[in-house]
C-alpha cells in the first residue's frame, strides 16, 4: 500500500501530472493578466493546453550535424529536474512528498537544470541564433542564481533549518518574513523572473532579435517539453517564495490565493518594464542583488545579538 501511495504522489498528486497541469493554468493566468493590462482580450483558458498538445503531436525535427541522443534527451532532463524539485516543496499547501535536511539546496539546483539544459541545447546546434541565446542564458544564470539562493537562505537562517518543510512550518507560526526581510522578498521575486527569463530579463529569448533564442532549432515534442519544464518551474518558484515570505502554506486555499497573488505582481512587472540588455542584467543584478541580501543578513545578525 505504501508503494502505491508513493507512485501516486510521484505521477499524479502532488507531483507529476498535477504540477504540469497547474503550470499550464498559471501560464494562462499570466498571459491573460498581461493581455488585459495591454487592453487586449487574451487567450481562452484552454489555450496553453491546446498549444502543448499540438506540439506534442508534431514530428520532432532533428537538425543536421547534432547528436540525436543529446538533442532529444536535454528537454527530458530539464523537465525531470523540475519535477524532482516539486517533490520537496509544499505543493497545494500540503506536506511535501519527500523531505530531508538540506533539501532546499537540492531544490534550487534542480531548478537550475532547466537553464543549463536550455543553454546546452542552444550551444549544441549549429544555428547562430541558438548559440547567441545559449550564451545569453548561461551568462544570465550567473547573475541571478547567487542572489536568488541568498534570498531564500535568509528565512532558512532564521528558522534554523535548510529543510523546506521546517521553514514552511516556522513561517506559519511567526511574523511574515515579507515584513522582517523585505529586501530578500524583492530579490527572490526578481530572481524568479530571471530564472524564468520573463521581461525585462528576456534577452536570452528575445523574439525581435534572435527568433526563439537557444530553442530556435527545437520543434514538436522537444519544444513542448521545454515549455512544460518552464511552467513547472514557475509553480515551484511561486510556492517557495510564498512558503518562505508570505506566512507559509497550510492548505490548498492559501496556496492558490498567495501564489496567484504573486503571479499577478509578476504579470504587472512584465507589462511595466522593457527588456534589459544582457550586460545591464549581469552588471546591475549581480552587483546589487547579492550585496543587498548580504547587508540584510548583517542587520538581522546584529539585531539577534542585541
Amino acid at each position: 500500500m505504501e508503494g502505491v501511495l508513493s507512485i501516486t504522489s510521484l505521477l499524479f498528486f502532488p507531483g507529476g501530472l498535477f504540477v504540469v497541469l497547474l503550470g499550464l493554468f498559471y501560464e494562462w493566468i499570466d498571459r491573460k493578466i498581461i493581455a488585459r493590462l495591454q487592453n487586449r482580450i487574451g487567450p481562452r483558458w484552454f489555450q496553453p493546453f491546446a498549444d502543448t498538445l499540438k506540439l506534442l503531436a508534431k514530428e520532432e525535427v532533428v537538425p543536421t550535424g547534432v547528436n540525436p541522443v543529446l538533442f532529444i534527451g536535454l528537454p527530458l532532463v530539464a523537465l525531470a529536474g523540475a519535477l524532482t524539485a516539486a517533490l520537496y516543496v509544499p505543493m497545494a499547501g500540503i506536506r511535501p512528498s519527500f523531505s530531508f535536511p538540506g533539501d532546499l539546496i537540492v531544490t534550487i539546483y534542480m531548478l537550475s537544470l532547466l537553464t543549463l539544459c536550455t543553454g546546452l541545447a542552444g550551444a549544441h546546434t549549429p544555428d547562430r541564433f541558438s548559440l547567441v541565446g545559449a550564451t545569453r542564458g548561461l551568462t544570465q544564470l550567473f547573475a541571478y542564481e547567487a542572489p536568488f539562493l541568498l534570498a531564500l537562505l535568509g528565512p532558512a537562517m532564521i528558522a534554523g533549518s535548510w529543510q523546506i518543510h521546517d521553514i514552511n512550518q516556522y513561517a506559519q507560526t511567526h511574523t511574515w518574513f515579507l515584513v522582517t526581510q523585505p529586501i530578500g522578498f524583492i530579490v527572490a521575486l526578481i530572481g524568479l523572473m530571471g530564472k524564468l527569463e520573463l521581461p525585462p530579463f528576456d534577452s536570452p529569448e528575445a523574439e525581435t532579435e534572435i527568433v526563439a533564442g537557444a530553442l530556435t532549432e527545437y520543434s514538436g515534442r522537444g519544444l513542448a517539453i521545454f515549455h512544460l519544464g518552464k511552467g513547472v518551474e514557475l509553480v515551484i518558484g511561486l510556492t517557495l517564495i510564498t512558503a518562505f515570505y508570505l506566512g507559509g502554506l497550510g492548505n490548498p486555499i492559501y496556496f492558490l490565493l498567495k501564489t496567484v497573488g504573486i503571479l499577478v505582481v509578476l504579470a504587472g512587472l512584465q507589462s511595466l518594464m522593457t527588456r534589459l540588455r544582457i550586460d545591464q542584467t549581469v552588471g546591475m543584478w549581480w552587483r546589487y542583488g547579492a550585496v543587498l541580501v548580504l547587508a540584510q543578513w548583517l542587520v538581522l545578525y546584529v539585531l539577534q545579538l542585541v
